[in-house]
């Protein structure tokens, strides 16, 4: 029987290819007149998630709210970027995100084992508006721990009368130098702290998510944001983690530019 690890892999590997062939079929739809302003949603938020390692609970962290387009340059909320190529109904994309896993072993439950510096991941991706919803696809180096953070996601557009909602799905890559980076535990951690020493291997971290965008007058609006993760056996059979999923989310006011 093909273990979930395998199936996830395949899948990863099998949408990207299937989507590069249907686009190569078809010809480009992307945009080719760049705005010479920024237009999009530029706010301020409240950004959560559940901890994830032992003595660790849930944060919150306050950060400008962008998601918008400057010329070619764009902000999708925690991913940076710049369009470059016209590439079916987008373009081959520059991109960097935010990354706030890393954590500081300063309680009691992480004494003896070092800090984890925030991943800095940087690499190219692509996002897709098709008739079905848009999918975003991402591979990139990841500086801090020299490994790579990958992923597929999909999303719709649902208008309601008094919001507009966002769900997705979503599905991430993370080599086995990414996780070690995070989640190991080295001979001399080990020593140190009495945990077993633990080098994992590569991680496939399914996702949903639900957003929704609720006017308030004018310009203004309140976006809403969750998203659910589920961690494999690579993460959750760390001796310093402590839970199966994680939630995060963020709560934000936004002014609209058109």
């Amino acid at each position: 029987m093909l273990s979930f690890t395998r199936l996830a892999g395949a899948a990863v590997m099998a949408v990207p290819l299937a989507l590069a062939a249907f686009l190569a079929s078809h010809p480009a739809q992307a945009q080719t007149a760049f705005p010479d302003r920024y237009v999009g949603d530029l706010g301020a938020a409240a950004f959560l998630k559940t901890g994830v390692v032992r003595g660790q609970h849930t944060s919150t962290l306050a950060l400008p709210y962008v998601y918008g387009d400057y010329g070619r340059f764009f902000g999708r909320i925690d991913t940076f970027g710049v369009k470059t190529l016209a590439m079916g109904w987008g373009h081959l994309e520059l991109v960097g995100r935010v990354n706030t896993e890393g954590f500081r072993a300063d309680t009691a439950a992480l004494r003896g084992l070092s800090d984890r510096g925030n991943p800095i991941p940087i690499g190219v991706g692509t996002l897709q508006r098709t008739p079905i919803g848009g999918f975003f696809f991402y591979a990139m180096h990841d500086v801090t721990s020299g490994g790579m953070l990958a992923e597929a996601t999909w999303g719709t557009k649902l208008e309601a009368g008094w919001a507009t909602f966002y769900p997705l799905a979503s599905l991430e890559y993370r080599s086995s130098a990414y996780v070690n980076h995070l989640y190991g535990v080295t001979a001399s951690e080990s020593a140190a702290s009495g945990y077993a020493a633990y080098n994992p291997g590569a991680s496939f971290v399914p996702l949903v998510g639900l957003a929704a965008s609720i006017p308030i007058t004018g310009a203004w609006a309140l976006q809403l944001q969750f998203r659910h993760r589920w961690f494999d056996s690579a993460i959750t059979s760390s001796p310093i983690v402590s839970a199966r999923t994680q939630q995060t989310g963020n709560i934000a006011i936004t002014y609209e530019f058109k």
